[in-house]
């Protein structure tokens, strides 16, 4: 089986950073993610940006990569800047054959997703029929504000620009009851699996531990019914790619894994693979 990370990060070498790549039991290189996509089947990533709107900040192997244009809490300064031009450098990015759509952080920028300062972004977005990926549940540190990450906050801008198509990723964990009505509401949401789990994990113990989380996620996933909406991510570097895989696989019916691991995201993000 072919498979898409749908979801990951990459970050520049230093010793905090291959602290934490080593802790899921890799190396803090591309060389190294070639390597382990060989072993497990793993085709092709698309990356999450971060850090930058500079285009040349964005070069990313071609056969291994496509990218979303990130606008994070570095770019908006969590919300408080807003480049006058940001339209224009998010349209430079679309315009790539390598970049396949743009990525929001709310909740770590603390704007609201259908505040005006997005409407060019999802207009723009819709021209060049690449999707908005969007940052939405739990977030990675305490400053963050958990509103602004809601899935019912997704709903709003879905609603209100229905010809722009949006990635709910992390499927809004854990606020995984209201993450599914968005996602079966709106034909325009998608959502992607990365970033269910931290760290390394034992299978077996985890899924007997862990037993009541693992049966919300599987039952909300059946309710809505939309496995072609649905799409394999990790997070990575937050977890071991063998490890997920293993999980994704074990909590999904294996009836649609074609879809949720290659098929959906190569279509969603129009990756031509």
């Amino acid at each position: 089986m072919k498979i898409i990370d749908a979801h990951l990060h990459l970050f520049p070498s230093d010793p905090r950073q291959d602290e934490e790549f080593a802790a899921v039991g890799h190396v803090n290189s591309v060389e190294h993610l070639r390597e382990v996509y060989g072993q497990l089947g793993m085709v092709h990533g698309v990356v999450m940006g971060n850090r930058s709107l500079e285009t040349g900040y964005h070069s990313y192997p071609a056969d291994l990569f496509h990218y979303c244009v990130g606008l994070d809490s570095l770019v908006l300064r969590r919300g408080s800047f807003i480049p006058e031009d940001l339209p224009d450098q998010v349209e430079e990015h679309l315009k790539r054959e390598n970049c396949c759509g743009v990525k929001l952080y709310p909740g770590y920028n603390t704007i609201w997703l259908d505040d005006p300062v997005y409407k060019p972004v999802y207009q723009l977005a819709a021209r060049y029929d690449k999707p908005v990926a969007v940052h939405m549940g739990q977030t990675a540190f305490s400053r963050a504000h958990l509103k602004y990450s809601h899935p019912l906050a997704l709903d709003d801008a879905a609603a209100e620009n229905p010809r722009t198509r949006f990635i709910m990723c992390h499927y809004g964990n854990p606020f995984l009851e209201a993450a599914a009505a968005v996602v079966e509401k709106n034909p325009n949401v998608c959502t992607d699996l990365s970033g269910l789990l931290e760290g390394r994990i034992q299978l077996d113990a985890y899924f007997q531990k862990q037993a009541g989380y693992v049966a919300m996620l599987r039952g909300w996933l059946e309710y809505m019914e939309a496995w072609d909406r649905v799409l394999y991510g990790t997070d990575w570097p937050i977890v071991n790619l063998g490890e997920y895989i293993a999980f994704i696989a074990r909590l999904t019916p294996e009836e649609h894994h074609e879809k949720i691991f290659f098929e959906n995201a190569n279509r969603v993000y129009g990756l031509g693979l």
